[in-house]
């Protein structure tokens, strides 16, 4: 058992994590519900404003549904659950591709597809997401969508013959020329991170699914991030050709570090005794890495680098999100006092300059000085009630865990 000190301190914690776990989630129910065209707004802006026409893309619909069934699993009497059963229900209606399987990219503010490419990593929130609603409800028709979503991934996007999943196909599972998540990626067949939610998506799946190939792949998915995405540096690379040829030299210091927990969770679900202790050694790899130069003097996580140095010095929401679980997955595998202290003074950052406390949520992220920057969404299609939700809850979970002990 921890000794007094840090049984209060991390009391204390505890404490505010939930708060700021309820008070995040009042923005999604107070101002993201969509009463005219069913489902959610698709964006609101940084400066707060409404846009009401916006198209709906399925990354915020399925991170919604996950976000919800997840927390009404441990908070019933909140109202979570109807919000949950709400992205459900919109999901299934408006995207939800009935004749080729799986789900369409983006629809317009009443629902009508817009943009039916078939992108893994929108493939996996989908199943990250009904396989949580079928742990909080017991509804085997999400089940049935997860798994046939996983095998849909099997069959079009795993390369039997390189190992590893193809980026991304036309609405019928065809190949595509354009492979790009987002504009500022690379055109490359296999990337860290759609992987990297392939392997949470999976895990997720495996834990009310433990069915022998999805825990076969995961496994192998497990390994491959050790042996081909972890580079000697301890970083991730980013972006690949078909042939696992590394094509950039980015540093992503919010996915390092988020990847550093998930990998652990992958191999604690697999329970393999093995593959537990490469990832947890890997973890603490990883986390000391960014520590190094991806930590800032306020605590903060910096954004991008290369092999030259810091290329992208903002300091986005997300990565503070996940640092927050990495450093106290570190702390958990070996504690080490320093982790907790990365915690706390990351977490003070976040207080300081990234809780919106007037408008609700989190700012997308603030400069060097931490000047906020309005240019970017408050909710849209990359902001959703995800990483820094979830980060609340691993955390309080982890923490109850801890004091247990």
């Amino acid at each position: 058992m921890p000794d007094k000190s840090k049984v209060d301190q991390l009391s204390k914690l505890r404490s505010e994590f939930e708060e700021e776990l309820h008070r995040s989630l009042l923005f999604w129910i107070r101002r993201m519900q969509d009463p005219v065209n069913n489902g959610f707004y698709g964006r609101i802006d940084g400066c707060n404003k409404l846009h009401p026409q916006a198209d709906k893309a399925v990354i915020l619909n399925t991170r919604i549904l996950w976000t919800f069934s997840h927390i009404a699993n441990f908070y019933p009497d909140h109202g979570y659950q109807e919000m949950a059963e709400r992205a459900y229900s919109y999901l299934l209606q408006h995207f939800d591709d009935v004749d080729n399987g799986g789900v369409f990219w983006m629809v317009d503010q009443k629902g009508k597809p817009v943009n039916k490419r078939k992108q893994i990593y929108a493939q996996t929130f989908a199943i990250y997401a009904f396989s949580e609603y079928y742990a909080l409800t017991r509804d085997e028709e999400s089940l049935k969508k997860a798994i046939d979503i996983f095998q849909l991934i099997e069959k079009h996007s795993f390369d039997q013959d390189q190992n590893g999943y193809l980026e991304a196909f036309t609405e019928s599972w065809e190949e595509i020329d354009d492979l790009r998540l987002s504009e500022k990626d690379a055109n490359e067949k296999k990337t860290m991170n759609t992987h990297l939610h392939v392997l949470e998506a999976y895990t997720n799946l495996y834990r009310v699914w433990p069915n022998e190939i999805l825990k076969k792949q995961l496994n192998n998915l497990t390994e491959l991030f050790l042996a081909q995405f972890v580079q000697d540096n301890a970083h991730f690379g980013l972006f690949f050709n078909e042939n696992w040829q590394l094509k950039s030299s980015e540093i992503s210091y919010g996915h390092d570090i988020e990847g550093s927990w998930l990998l652990c969770e992958a191999a604690e679900v697999l329970d393999y005794n093995n593959l537990i202790e490469k990832c947890r050694a890997n973890a603490l790899s990883m986390v000391e890495a960014v520590l190094v130069k991806g930590v800032d003097h306020d605590g903060a996580i910096l954004n991008e680098a290369d092999e030259h140095g810091i290329t992208d010095s903002d300091k986005h929401w997300w990565p503070q999100a996940e640092a927050l679980v990495g450093f106290m997955n570190a702390f958990q595998i070996n504690r080490e006092q320093k982790y907790i202290n990365a915690l706390v003074a990351n977490w003070t950052f976040i207080k300081k300059h990234l809780l919106d406390y007037e408008n609700g949520e989190w700012h997308w992220k603030v400069d060097k000085s931490g000047k906020i920057q309005l240019d970017e969404d408050k909710a849209g299609p990359w902001k959703c009630p995800y990483h820094n939700s979830r980060a609340m809850m691993e955390l309080i979970r982890r923490i109850d865990t801890l004091i247990e002990c």
